[in-house]
């Protein structure tokens, strides 16, 4: 189903023309003048359109880019990019993450900023041209094409709420080129927006579907909801607890439906992240992959994987040595979590397929060359014998791995073809019962318990559950965060939980210190202030 799936969505893909370079500078026109008469003349004109802004996507919300995931992470308390030996320095630009000093030049930032308003460029120019014609011009059915803008008005409104989320205060630009300079709006304007947006088309859009993989749908307009209300007390300065809750429980009540009929919980920790998790019944919005048919695999195991990691997998995909979980995260899981052998890699490192007997020989010139690769819960330079642990000081095998997504092996009919979970209905589940206490002031009800408790009864086996079950005295809005970190480790909402718990700023791990209050947002990029002077730089920062 999913190879049919992707088919069609490839061979539209490829009708495609350039229409467009960029909306980054907001000061300048945001597009080439291209004539759009002879486009949208047909159904699969259209289609094309309307999934353009889906393949940009991949490129800011997964690893893999200097989107959101990165800023989001590896700004926060579990993952980092240490330098390892000769590698991962990378201009200092990781380390500045880790330690909450990025300046208003970093190319990370800058790339986030320039990657959301590219993507969101290409739901504006779509959503003018299809509002603009006749549906019948263009082979729809009227009912067809307000599926379409309703699908792309929701898209758009899920990239001002990751911009929202990273910058602040943004402008609000719908249509392309207009206004030439946008000014700043605050945040609490852009949180109404983005809040009528979803609103107003929700029900315009169609019901989440097998169909729908990969793609924005009334689902998907129900998560956004839950996150903007989860978060509102922050973003707009009023609490919407009772409206969180209840955009939590239109999805909990399967009402906007569901990839695999209703939407329910997968019952095995693996099944949302194996090779065809397009199977997978609690996704809800993703970026969807098919390197079988459509060569479009994920980027992300360049973040991740190391230099060797192919034979581990039974691959040839390598990766840069990069992310890693910091030192202790690992230890926060406990032993009887099935979440900490699934999803994470320790210890020493074995060819796929060899029953622990052909390890996996590290190369490349690097501290263990010619050894077996032997992943390590710290960050220091153990071949010297030293004990100094900072961002600087790691090796080619510092640092407990990611494991969670699989690409699987070459013989795997879905192989490198899993999908990038944006939203599944675990979080949901995560942000109800997160509601349901802070309207209770941070105390847990037995309702909370119960959803949080549904979600981690996954990762224990029968006999051990018992003792690792929470109950309202044990799930404290510490333990709350302690368990998001586990459950939504690598996700990249981890930034976002640390904000709302007021550790963001305030707390120290590992190699960080408290940093600036001001850093809960990043800066508008120089060169963006530079070219347009309506924009205002956030507090804090200089222009």
């Amino acid at each position: 189903m999913k190879r049919f799936k992707k088919i069609a969505v490839y061979t539209s893909l490829a009708l495609l023309p350039v229409l467009a370079n960029s909306c980054t500078n907001l000061d300048e026109k945001a597009y080439d003048t291209l004539l759009t008469n002879n486009f949208y003349n047909n159904r699969n004109e259209v289609v094309s359109a309307v999934l353009r802004p889906y393949t940009h996507a991949n490129a800011w919300i997964t690893p893999g880019q200097s989107g959101w995931w990165r800023l989001s992470e590896l700004s926060g308390d579990q993952l980092a990019w240490p330098q390892k030996g000769r590698h991962g320095y990378d201009n200092g630009q990781w380390i500045r993450l880790h330690y909450h000093t990025w300046t208003v030049d970093e190319s990370t930032v800058l790339n986030c900023w320039n990657l959301l308003w590219t993507g969101l460029g290409f739901c504006n120019d779509a959503i003018g041209n299809i509002e603009g014609r006749d549906a019948a011009k263009m082979g729809l059915s009227q009912e067809e094409k307000d599926g379409f803008t309703g699908e792309l008005r929701l898209l758009r409104a899920f990239h001002y709420l990751r911009l929202m989320d990273i910058y602040g205060n943004i402008p609000i630009v719908t249509t392309v080129g207009e206004p030439v300079s946008p000014e700043t709006k605050p945040r609490a304007e852009v949180f109404s927006f983005i809040e009528k947006e979803i609103k107003d088309n929700i029900d315009k859009s169609p019901n989440l579907s097998k169909a729908l993989l990969g793609r924005m749908s009334k689902a998907g307009g129900y998560a956004m909801l839950a996150e903007l209300y989860l978060n509102a007390e922050k973003w707009s300065g009023t609490a919407r607890w009772d409206d969180c809750i209840a955009a939590c429980d239109a999805l909990i009540n399967s009402t906007a439906g569901g990839m695999n009929g209703a939407l329910a919980l997968d019952t095995n920790l693996t099944d949302t992240y194996k090779p065809n998790n397009d199977l997978s019944k609690e996704i809800i919005f993703s970026i969807a992959y098919d390197y079988i048919i459509s060569n479009f695999a994920p980027q992300w195991p360049g973040d991740f994987y190391h230099f060797n990691q192919g034979q581990i997998n039974g691959n040839p995909i390598n990766g840069n040595d990069g992310v890693v979980v910091i030192p202790g995260v690992y230890t926060t899981f406990d032993d009887a979590d099935k979440r900490k052998k699934e999803w994470l890699l320790i210890g020493p490192q074995w060819k796929y397929g060899s029953n622990g007997t052909d390890p996996v020989i590290a190369s490349g010139g690097n501290e263990y060359d010619g050894q077996q690769l032997v992943f390590v819960d710290n960050i220091r330079k153990n071949a010297q014998g030293s004990t100094v642990s900072d961002m600087t000081q790691g090796e080619e095998n510092s640092g407990v791995r990611f494991n969670k997504y699989r690409l699987g092996p070459l013989t795997d009919p879905s192989y490198r073809s899993c999908d990038w979970a944006v939203y599944r209905l675990s979080w949901i589940y995560f942000v109800k019962a997160e509601a349901i206490m802070r309207k209770n002031g941070g105390v847990a009800t037995q309702e909370a318990v119960d959803l949080v408790n549904t979600i981690k009864q996954r990762a224990y086996s029968a006999a051990d559950w018992p003792a690792h079950a929470y109950t309202t005295a044990t799930l404290t809005m510490d333990e709350l965060l302690a368990e998001l970190g586990r459950e939504f480790i690598f996700e990249g909402y981890r930034r976002q939980e640390l904000i709302r718990f007021g550790k963001y700023t305030t707390g120290t791990w590992w190699d960080h210190n408290a940093s600036e209050s001001y850093r809960e947002l990043f800066p508008i990029p120089r060169t963006q202030l530079q070219l347009n002077t309506n924009l205002k730089q956030n507090d804090g920062y200089p222009n």
